[in-house]
């Protein structure tokens, strides 16, 4: 089975290339494609902060990761399977992020913390609701810990 998705958006920002870190100042613009109306973000200023989906259209076929592997690469992390970290190199090549959202206009919405380089297809926007948060404490282990350090500065 496959399906076919489209793009709803695209990202607009000052990130050209595949970074690892510092992510959390910069500010994308997503704006929707010609043939999704402006009226699909009508009400989301009354959201404070937003998921995207988003298709990491820049990672070559040969780059997908169907097994286990170091994060990033670093062997001082354990192996781990792919679905068991955040890295772009997934099957489907989908990402997720919670974004702030900063601002709306017509076609165009801006958020704060998206890491999503220029031009990266957007799949999806939807509002954060307190109701869909996690319930209860969150694990994690202390190499995704270590990894993020540097992820949003």
């Amino acid at each position: 089975m496959s399906f076919t998705i489209k793009p709803i958006a695209y990202v607009k920002n000052s990130r050209q290339k595949i970074e690892d870190d510092h992510w959390g100042s910069i500010i994308s613009e997503i704006e929707l494609v010609e043939e999704v109306s402006e009226l699909a973000l009508s009400g989301i200023t009354d959201f404070s902060h937003l998921e995207i989906i988003f298709y990491f259209d820049k990672v070559s076929e040969d780059k997908i990761q169907y097994n286990a592997r170091h994060p990033r690469n670093n062997p001082s992390y354990p192996k781990v399977g792919i679905f068991s970290q955040r890295g772009k190199n997934r099957p489907n090549k989908l990402g997720l992020t919670s974004v702030e959202l900063l601002s709306h206009n017509e076609r165009t919405i801006t958020v704060r913390g998206l890491d999503a380089i220029n031009g990266t297809p957007i799949i999806d926007i939807k509002p954060i609701m307190k109701e869909f948060l996690p319930k209860g404490e969150i694990k994690q282990p202390n190499w995704s810990t270590e990894l993020m350090e540097k992820y949003w500065d």
